[in-house]
Protein backbone atom coordinates (compact mmCIF):
# COMPACT_ATOMS: atom_id res chain seq x y z
CA UNK A 1 0.00 0.00 0.00
CA UNK A 2 1.49 3.43 -0.34
CA UNK A 3 1.70 5.55 1.85
CA UNK A 4 1.38 9.24 1.30
CA UNK A 5 3.69 11.79 3.61
CA UNK A 6 2.33 13.52 6.66
CA UNK A 7 2.28 17.27 5.26
CA UNK A 8 0.08 15.33 2.30
CA UNK A 9 -2.59 14.12 4.45
CA UNK A 10 -2.36 17.53 6.81
CA UNK A 11 -3.06 19.24 3.42
CA UNK A 12 -6.15 17.25 2.43
CA UNK A 13 -7.60 17.78 6.10
CA UNK A 14 -6.95 21.70 5.54
CA UNK A 15 -8.22 21.36 2.29
CA UNK A 16 -12.08 19.86 3.97
CA UNK A 17 -12.19 22.58 6.25
CA UNK A 18 -11.30 25.42 3.88
CA UNK A 19 -14.46 23.38 2.06
CA UNK A 20 -17.06 23.55 4.84
CA UNK A 21 -16.11 27.22 5.91
CA UNK A 22 -17.00 28.30 2.01
CA UNK A 23 -20.49 26.39 2.62
CA UNK A 24 -20.72 27.93 5.67
CA UNK A 25 -20.12 31.98 4.55
CA UNK A 26 -21.75 30.87 0.99
CA UNK A 27 -23.92 27.83 1.01
CA UNK A 28 -24.27 26.21 -1.85
CA UNK A 29 -28.04 26.72 -3.20
CA UNK A 30 -30.05 24.47 -5.95
CA UNK A 31 -29.32 25.98 -9.37
CA UNK A 32 -33.25 25.71 -10.12
CA UNK A 33 -35.27 26.27 -7.40
CA UNK A 34 -32.45 28.41 -5.16
CA UNK A 35 -32.86 26.08 -1.65
CA UNK A 36 -30.24 25.29 0.20
CA UNK A 37 -28.47 22.58 -0.72
CA UNK A 38 -27.76 19.00 1.48
CA UNK A 39 -24.27 17.90 1.94
CA UNK A 40 -25.40 14.56 -1.03
CA UNK A 41 -27.21 16.95 -3.28
CA UNK A 42 -24.93 18.22 -5.80
CA UNK A 43 -25.88 21.85 -7.78
CA UNK A 44 -29.52 20.26 -8.06
CA UNK A 45 -31.61 19.74 -4.94
CA UNK A 46 -33.44 15.93 -5.17
CA UNK A 47 -37.43 17.72 -5.50
CA UNK A 48 -36.16 19.55 -8.46
CA UNK A 49 -34.26 16.25 -9.98
CA UNK A 50 -37.55 14.80 -9.61
CA UNK A 51 -40.38 17.65 -10.74
CA UNK A 52 -38.28 19.72 -13.55
CA UNK A 53 -40.42 19.70 -16.99
CA UNK A 54 -38.95 17.78 -19.57
CA UNK A 55 -38.76 18.50 -23.15
CA UNK A 56 -40.91 16.59 -24.51
CA UNK A 57 -41.53 18.25 -27.86
CA UNK A 58 -41.03 15.88 -31.43
CA UNK A 59 -37.44 16.38 -32.43
CA UNK A 60 -36.65 19.46 -34.20
CA UNK A 61 -34.89 19.50 -37.36
CA UNK A 62 -34.25 21.93 -40.14
CA UNK A 63 -32.83 22.12 -43.82
CA UNK A 64 -29.60 22.72 -41.79
CA UNK A 65 -29.15 20.80 -38.85
CA UNK A 66 -30.32 16.93 -38.96
CA UNK A 67 -31.61 16.64 -34.91
CA UNK A 68 -31.64 18.99 -31.57
CA UNK A 69 -31.47 17.43 -28.12
CA UNK A 70 -32.78 19.71 -25.56
CA UNK A 71 -33.27 18.58 -21.77
CA UNK A 72 -36.08 20.47 -20.53
CA UNK A 73 -38.58 22.59 -21.06
CA UNK A 74 -38.00 26.83 -21.24
CA UNK A 75 -40.53 26.99 -18.22
CA UNK A 76 -40.63 27.86 -14.98
CA UNK A 77 -37.42 27.86 -12.54
CA UNK A 78 -35.52 26.13 -15.77
CA UNK A 79 -36.26 29.55 -17.54
CA UNK A 80 -35.46 31.94 -14.53
CA UNK A 81 -32.43 29.75 -13.61
CA UNK A 82 -31.21 30.33 -17.42
CA UNK A 83 -32.01 34.37 -17.07
CA UNK A 84 -29.94 33.59 -14.19
CA UNK A 85 -26.85 32.35 -16.22
CA UNK A 86 -27.15 34.53 -18.88
CA UNK A 87 -27.65 38.09 -17.51
CA UNK A 88 -26.75 37.73 -13.24
CA UNK A 89 -23.14 35.86 -13.42
CA UNK A 90 -23.92 32.78 -12.95
CA UNK A 91 -21.54 31.14 -15.38
CA UNK A 92 -21.12 28.30 -12.91
CA UNK A 93 -24.10 26.95 -13.70
CA UNK A 94 -22.81 25.72 -17.08
CA UNK A 95 -20.41 22.85 -15.31
CA UNK A 96 -24.11 21.01 -14.01
CA UNK A 97 -26.15 22.35 -17.30
CA UNK A 98 -23.36 20.60 -19.19
CA UNK A 99 -23.53 17.07 -17.08
CA UNK A 100 -27.35 17.10 -17.80
CA UNK A 101 -26.92 17.42 -21.44
CA UNK A 102 -24.09 15.67 -22.17
CA UNK A 103 -26.35 12.44 -20.63
CA UNK A 104 -28.89 13.07 -23.18
CA UNK A 105 -26.64 13.80 -26.14
CA UNK A 106 -25.27 10.27 -25.01
CA UNK A 107 -28.39 8.67 -24.83
CA UNK A 108 -28.98 9.93 -29.03
CA UNK A 109 -24.96 7.99 -29.45
CA UNK A 110 -21.76 9.10 -29.39
CA UNK A 111 -20.78 8.19 -32.35
CA UNK A 112 -22.73 10.85 -33.87
CA UNK A 113 -20.35 13.74 -33.39
CA UNK A 114 -16.63 14.40 -34.24
CA UNK A 115 -16.13 18.01 -33.08
CA UNK A 116 -18.28 19.80 -30.30
CA UNK A 117 -18.85 23.95 -31.03
CA UNK A 118 -21.09 26.41 -30.20
CA UNK A 119 -23.65 29.10 -31.05
CA UNK A 120 -21.44 32.50 -30.18
CA UNK A 121 -22.17 35.53 -28.72
CA UNK A 122 -21.10 38.82 -30.46
CA UNK A 123 -17.97 40.64 -29.13
CA UNK A 124 -19.61 43.66 -27.89
CA UNK A 125 -21.55 41.36 -25.73
CA UNK A 126 -19.22 38.76 -24.27
CA UNK A 127 -17.48 42.08 -23.22
CA UNK A 128 -20.51 43.32 -22.03
CA UNK A 129 -21.35 40.05 -20.08
CA UNK A 130 -18.07 39.08 -19.88
CA UNK A 131 -18.30 35.22 -20.84
CA UNK A 132 -20.00 33.77 -23.74
CA UNK A 133 -22.60 31.57 -21.95
CA UNK A 134 -23.14 29.19 -25.23
CA UNK A 135 -19.19 28.11 -24.93
CA UNK A 136 -19.26 27.29 -21.32
CA UNK A 137 -22.30 24.95 -21.83
CA UNK A 138 -19.93 23.63 -25.08
CA UNK A 139 -16.90 23.44 -22.79
CA UNK A 140 -19.06 21.31 -20.35
CA UNK A 141 -20.75 19.20 -22.72
CA UNK A 142 -17.25 18.39 -24.30
CA UNK A 143 -15.57 17.66 -21.31
CA UNK A 144 -18.26 15.46 -19.77
CA UNK A 145 -18.16 12.87 -23.21
CA UNK A 146 -14.59 13.61 -23.97
CA UNK A 147 -14.88 15.21 -27.08
CA UNK A 148 -12.76 17.09 -28.99
CA UNK A 149 -13.71 21.10 -29.01
CA UNK A 150 -13.32 24.22 -31.22
CA UNK A 151 -14.41 27.95 -31.94
CA UNK A 152 -15.55 27.04 -35.37
CA UNK A 153 -18.04 30.28 -35.52
CA UNK A 154 -18.15 33.89 -35.28
CA UNK A 155 -20.83 36.45 -34.71
CA UNK A 156 -19.56 39.63 -36.38
CA UNK A 157 -23.56 41.41 -36.47
CA UNK A 158 -24.14 42.46 -33.52
CA UNK A 159 -28.37 42.04 -34.21
CA UNK A 160 -31.10 42.82 -31.63
CA UNK A 161 -32.08 40.10 -29.40
CA UNK A 162 -33.98 37.27 -30.94
CA UNK A 163 -36.22 37.76 -27.94
CA UNK A 164 -37.32 41.05 -29.40
CA UNK A 165 -38.61 39.19 -32.42
CA UNK A 166 -42.13 38.49 -32.59
CA UNK A 167 -42.71 36.05 -35.19
CA UNK A 168 -40.28 32.65 -36.74
CA UNK A 169 -40.16 34.78 -40.53
CA UNK A 170 -38.81 37.36 -38.26
CA UNK A 171 -36.42 35.70 -36.09
CA UNK A 172 -35.34 34.03 -39.38
CA UNK A 173 -34.51 37.55 -40.95
CA UNK A 174 -32.88 38.52 -37.71
CA UNK A 175 -29.94 36.19 -37.52
CA UNK A 176 -29.79 36.06 -41.46
CA UNK A 177 -26.05 37.27 -42.20
CA UNK A 178 -24.51 37.32 -38.75
CA UNK A 179 -22.31 34.45 -38.32
CA UNK A 180 -19.40 33.64 -40.44
CA UNK A 181 -16.51 30.52 -40.35
CA UNK A 182 -13.54 30.67 -38.17
CA UNK A 183 -12.13 27.43 -39.30
CA UNK A 184 -13.27 25.63 -42.14
CA UNK A 185 -10.69 23.31 -41.55
CA UNK A 186 -11.64 22.21 -38.35
CA UNK A 187 -15.52 21.41 -39.76
CA UNK A 188 -14.34 19.67 -43.11
CA UNK A 189 -16.38 16.07 -43.61
CA UNK A 190 -16.90 16.47 -39.68
CA UNK A 191 -20.13 15.62 -37.58
CA UNK A 192 -20.75 18.78 -35.34
CA UNK A 193 -21.86 18.77 -32.13
CA UNK A 194 -23.82 22.56 -32.14
CA UNK A 195 -24.40 24.02 -28.52
CA UNK A 196 -26.48 26.83 -27.04
CA UNK A 197 -28.36 27.50 -24.48
CA UNK A 198 -32.19 27.22 -25.01
CA UNK A 199 -34.23 26.68 -28.67
CA UNK A 200 -37.20 28.67 -29.84
CA UNK A 201 -37.88 28.26 -33.44
CA UNK A 202 -34.53 26.96 -34.43
CA UNK A 203 -33.58 30.24 -36.76
CA UNK A 204 -30.18 30.41 -35.00
CA UNK A 205 -29.62 27.31 -34.92
CA UNK A 206 -30.55 26.91 -38.52
CA UNK A 207 -28.56 29.86 -39.82
CA UNK A 208 -25.76 28.26 -37.73
CA UNK A 209 -26.17 24.96 -39.66
CA UNK A 210 -26.58 26.35 -42.70
CA UNK A 211 -22.75 28.41 -42.34
CA UNK A 212 -21.27 25.22 -41.01
CA UNK A 213 -22.79 23.34 -44.05
CA UNK A 214 -21.06 25.57 -46.40
CA UNK A 215 -17.65 25.10 -44.70
CA UNK A 216 -17.56 21.88 -45.89
CA UNK A 217 -19.52 20.08 -42.32
CA UNK A 218 -20.59 16.42 -42.91
CA UNK A 219 -23.73 16.81 -40.32
CA UNK A 220 -25.09 18.91 -37.87
CA UNK A 221 -26.42 18.00 -35.14
CA UNK A 222 -27.47 20.65 -31.97
CA UNK A 223 -28.13 20.46 -28.09
CA UNK A 224 -29.44 22.91 -26.20
CA UNK A 225 -29.91 22.75 -22.25
CA UNK A 226 -33.90 23.89 -22.85
CA UNK A 227 -36.54 23.92 -25.45
CA UNK A 228 -39.38 26.67 -25.69
CA UNK A 229 -42.70 24.58 -26.01
CA UNK A 230 -43.69 23.98 -29.79
CA UNK A 231 -47.21 25.30 -29.01
CA UNK A 232 -46.11 28.33 -27.80
CA UNK A 233 -43.88 28.67 -31.16
CA UNK A 234 -46.81 27.99 -32.24
CA UNK A 235 -48.72 31.00 -30.96
CA UNK A 236 -46.01 32.80 -32.02
CA UNK A 237 -46.88 32.56 -35.26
Amino acid sequence: MVKFPYFFDKAVICLRLIDRFLDLVYPPKCIFCRRLLERSENGICRACSLSLPPDESPERKSKFFDSCTSCYEYSGVVRESLLRFKFKQASHYADIYGKFLAVRLFEHGIENYDLVTWVPVSRRRRRKRGYDQAELLARSVARELSLPIAATLEKFVDNPPQSHKATPAERQANVRGVYRIVDADAVKNKQILLIDDIVTTGATLSECGCVLALAGAASVHCGTFAATSLKLTKQVK
